[in-house]
């Protein structure tokens, strides 16, 4: 069977961390002992996803397991964001396994997350599944916009993965000594705050670049 012709998608990329964090990772694939690849990295983003969502499940009974997820997210940060510059430090690329296998291990990473943060107690399971629809509608249209435009957005807004794992981390730290907030004087989940924040600010992301790519596709094939 012929392959089908193929495009790299331009990537990008301007969060806040985004110059020093290409720096670091660079720094990094540079020195990373050769027995270890792209796949072993990637490997290390899915199951560190899945130890936070276990982490924050073990969190319902006993508070380390914020620490743990903290541990956990870093890991993630460290397989998900090196496996790719890895492989063009190396010279190793694979676009189409690399973009698909990366992604559709994200998918997963992100559905562990989540869930694990609906069974711990400190988000609710209604916000945890909000969060998790909302994250996967604007990755269906990013990668809908990868398809037709040829650039992969990465970040929206100055904020990327790496981001809001920061602020998620720095979240389960307030969690330790404040699992709640007192918003118009009742009293509300801290985690559940964040999560509905977090939703609308996804929504917002999602309609602002559907119609903003929708309208680029129109001018783009005007029809005579």
């Amino acid at each position: 069977m012929a392959k089908a012709e193929f495009r790299d998608a331009t990537r990008a990329q301007v969060s806040f961390l985004a110059p020093l964090e290409k720096k670091c990772l660079i720094w990094l694939a540079q020195r990373t002992p050769r027995w270890i690849n792209s796949d072993h990295l990637t490997a290390l983003g899915l199951i560190s996803l899945l130890g936070a969502g276990l982490s924050y499940w073990y969190a319902h009974w006993h508070r380390r397991g914020l620490a743990l997820a903290i541990v956990c997210l870093c890991l993630n940060w460290l397989g998900d964001s090196l496996d790719g510059t890895l492989a063009r430090v190396r010279n190793r690329l694979r676009p189409r396994y690399g973009f698909y296998v990366d992604h559709i291990v994200d998918a997963f990473g992100t559905f562990f997350l989540l869930g694990g943060l609906g069974l711990s107690g400190y988000m609710s399971q209604g916000v945890a599944t909000g969060l998790l629809i909302a994250y996967f509608m604007l990755t269906i249209e990013v990668y809908l916009a990868t398809y037709t435009l040829g650039t992969f957005q990465l970040s929206f807004w100055k904020f990327s993965p790496t981001e809001l794992r920061i602020l998620l981390m720095i979240g389960n730290v307030a969690l330790m000594w404040r699992p709640w907030v007192r918003l118009f004087g009742d009293t509300y989940r801290l985690f559940d705050v964040g999560g509905l924040v977090g939703i609308a600010g996804l929504a917002l992301m999602l309609v602002n670049a559907a119609i903003r790519h929708t309208v680029e596709l129109y001018r783009a094939e005007r029809l005579p």
